[in-house]
């Protein structure tokens, strides 16, 4: 699929689901007040705990809260083979601009590479893109889709040095006894040698809640490129909530193909600040 269809399909879902997001945002934001647990009627003040994108691979089903802006931080290492590479900060900044809606920006990873005859090392590419909810739908599932950029602006040596769209569209739904399943199909323009080159990933995981804060899960995910070989990782861990808008979340996992990395370990820190921008949020 040639960058300029890309492209188009990103603008066409941004063109329809921002409108949809601007008109219905009083009516969703009285109805989360209604819906949302521990909430007294007249309370202002009252905030939903911090839910993140991280740490497995598939990405919530829902947004930040409207005029919050959440910040998602990590450091993984990776080892393949004979290569070792750190990345860190893996920062992903989420400003909810509406109760359906959010902006976000992924800040470039500096990644260091250890070993290996010739490790790379130096910053990634930045990422632009926007997410919309889209649940919860019947039989209780949560559905978002989320459309972005990632723009050339890394290291000669990491980034694609091109201008790569794609799209994901996460979901998730809870069961009985703390259990939840989710997953999330995703589809990648990735510049790959000056080509364009389609990848696939689906992901699928199982989630169990031990205690309020911690949560515990296991995870399949897999890059299915049009030129190369597939590339698929049995991923888990956990996250723990320090405070209801701070989280810690660690996790690791192994490859299970040989185009996948041997295996990877990685720590994480979230939090949200609530009444961020009131200017921003869309009325």
């Amino acid at each position: 699929m040639t960058l300029k269809v890309a492209v188009f399909t990103i603008a066409l879902v941004l063109l329809s689901i921002w409108p949809v997001s601007a008109a219905e945002n009083q009516n969703q934001d009285d109805q989360r007040s209604q819906e949302q647990p521990g909430r007294k009627d007249g309370d202002t003040s009252f905030s939903p705990e911090i839910v993140t994108d991280r740490p497995d691979i598939t990405e919530s089903g829902i947004v930040v809260p409207k005029g919050s802006l959440q910040a998602e931080n990590g450091l993984t290492l990776t080892s393949d083979h004979s290569q070792r590479t750190l990345d860190l900060s893996e920062t992903l900044l989420r400003l909810g601009v509406g109760s359906r809606t959010e902006l976000r920006l992924m800040i470039p990873n500096y990644s260091y590479g250890v070993g290996g005859r010739e490790p790379a090392f130096g910053f990634g590419d930045v990422a632009v893109g926007v997410k919309q909810q889209l649940g919860p739908l019947l039989g209780g599932f949560d559905l978002s889709v989320i459309a972005a950029l990632s723009l050339p602006s890394g290291a000669d040596r990491i980034s694609s040095h091109g201008v790569d769209p794609f799209l994901k569209l996460p979901w998730s739904r809870d069961l009985k006894g703390r259990w939840s399943v989710g997953g999330m199909f995703s589809m990648f323009w990735n510049t790959d040698e000056g080509r364009r080159n389609f990848t696939w990933e689906p992901t699928f995981y199982v989630e169990r809640q031990i205690t309020s804060p911690l949560d515990l899960f296991i995870e399949y995910a897999g890059d299915y490129p049009q030129r190369g070989g597939a590339r698929q990782i049995i991923h888990m861990g956990g996250a723990y909530k320090v405070t209801p808008k701070q989280q810690v979340d660690l996790h690791f996992g192994a490859g299970l193909s040989p185009g996948a990395p041997k295996r990877f370990f990685a720590v994480g820190y979230s939090f949200r600040f609530d009444h961020f921008c009131g200017r921003c949020l869309l009325h």
